[in-house]
C-alpha cells in the first residue's frame, strides 16, 4: 500500500510538471506589439518606377513588430542608444515653433493640427552605418540672379565653395524609411513635388520638414509644359504653388519643370507665379546609381535629382556617397538664391 501510494504521487507529480511546461514556455517568449503598417523584412524592392496615374499612394516598409519597452536607435541622435517606438500611421509632428501646421491628407482644404512624433522605428533594409557624415555646410554665398521677365534656368550654382545639392522630385511614393533617412542623414535636402501626387497623405512630406527638407513647386499634375499655352503653363505653376502654400503654410520660391523641360512661356509664367528661379540638374540617381552628364564626380555646385521611387533607400544612399566622395558637403538650394 505505501509503494503504490508513493508511485501515484511521483505520477501526479510528473504528470503536473508536463503541465506546466507549455505555458511557461509561451509566457517567456515576449508578444510582438502591433504593427504599424504593411510588414517588410527587408528594404523596398528595385523596380522601374510605375507610371505617374498608376502609382499607389504607400510602399510597405515598416517593420512588422517592434517592441517599445526593447533597445532601438534613436534616429534623432544616431550616436546614442534609446527606445524605439513605430510612428502612429498618419500622424505627423507638430509645426516647429514659427512653422505654420499642415493639413492633414484627407481634407487639405481643412487644415488640422497634427499628433507629435518624438521616436521612430529601427531602419529597415539599411543601417545607420550606413548613412555617411558630413560636417556643417559653409555660411551660403547667394550668387546674383538676371532680371528680367523669366527666371533662370540653372542645372549648377556658381559656388566658390564645397558643396552641392540634393534635390528629390515628385512625391508619388511614400516610403516610410524616407523620415528615418534624413533624421539619420542631419542635412538640407529640397523637395520639388508634385501636388497631385502627394495630396492623399500631406503629413508624410511635413515630417521630412522636421528633418531638414524645405518644399518648393512641381507643378500640379506632372505634365510636360514646354510648347503649351501661357494660359496652361501658368495654371499648372501658379496652382501648385498655391495649394503647396495652404497645405504648409510657406510658398515655394524655386521650380522645376517637369521631366526637366522648358521654353521661354515657362519661365516666364514661373517669373509671373512669384517664383525666383528654375532648376535642371547635372546628376540623376535611380535605382542605387548614380549617372553623371559631366565626368564622374560630383562637382561643387552641382545639382542632383533623385525621386520618390521604389529603390528610396539605396538612391538616398547612393547620392550622399557620391557627394561625400567628392569632398563636397550637402548644402541647402535656397541658401543660395536671392531674396
Amino acid at each position: 500500500m505505501l509503494k503504490l501510494s508513493r508511485r501515484r504521487i511521483l505520477l501526479g507529480a510528473i504528470v503536473a510538471g508536463l503541465a506546466v511546461l507549455p505555458a511557461a514556455g509561451w509566457s517567456a517568449e515576449r508578444s510582438p506589439a502591433p504593427a504599424a503598417g504593411p510588414s517588410s523584412s527587408s528594404s523596398p524592392p528595385v523596380t522601374d518606377p510605375l507610371p505617374s496615374a498608376a502609382i499607389p499612394s504607400g510602399l510597405p516598409g515598416a517593420p512588422a513588430a517592434v517592441d517599445p519597452s526593447g533597445p532601438g536607435p534613436s534616429l534623432g541622435d544616431p550616436s546614442r542608444p534609446g527606445p524605439s517606438a513605430v510612428e502612429s500611421p498618419g500622424a505627423g509632428p507638430a509645426a516647429s515653433p514659427g512653422r505654420a501646421q499642415s493639413g492633414t491628407a484627407t481634407a487639405p482644404e481643412a487644415g488640422t493640427t497634427l499628433t507629435p512624433s518624438t521616436t521612430l522605428a529601427p531602419p529597415v533594409g539599411w543601417a545607420l552605418a550606413d548613412v555617411p557624415h558630413f560636417g556643417p555646410a559653409p555660411s551660403p554665398e547667394p550668387i546674383t540672379l538676371p532680371a528680367g521677365a523669366e527666371v533662370p534656368f540653372l542645372s549648377r550654382i556658381p559656388v566658390t565653395q564645397p558643396v552641392a545639392f540634393l534635390t528629390i522630385d515628385d512625391g508619388y511614393l511614400k516610403n516610410p524609411e524616407a523620415i528615418k533617412l534624413f533624421a539619420a542623414a542631419h542635412i538640407p535636402v529640397t523637395l520639388f513635388l508634385t501636388t497631385d501626387a502627394i495630396q492623399d497623405d500631406l503629413p508624410f512630406f511635413d515630417r521630412l520638414r522636421d528633418h531638414g527638407a524645405v518644399i518648393e513647386a512641381h507643378t500640379i499634375t506632372h505634365t510636360e509644359l514646354r510648347g503649351r499655352s501661357y494660359e496652361f503653363q501658368k495654371r499648372e505653376i501658379c496652382g501648385s504653388t498655391d495649394r503647396l502654400q495652404q497645405w504648409y503654410g510657406r510658398r515655394p520660391v524655386l521650380f522645376r519643370p517637369p521631366f526637366g523641360t522648358e521654353d521661354h512661356t515657362t519661365l516666364r509664367a514661373a517669373r509671373d507665379c512669384g517664383l525666383r528661379a528654375a532648376f535642371m540638374w547635372k546628376e540623376t540617381v535611380d535605382k542605387g546609381k548614380v549617372r553623371y552628364q559631366d565626368g564622374h564626380t560630383v562637382l561643387a555646385g552641382d545639382i542632383i535629382l533623385m525621386h520618390f521611387r521604389p529603390a528610396f533607400v539605396q538612391d538616398f544612399l547612393a547620392a550622399l556617397r557620391a557627394i561625400k566622395r567628392a569632398g563636397l558637403t550637402p548644402a541647402l538650394l535656397e541658401d543660395y538664391i536671392p531674396d
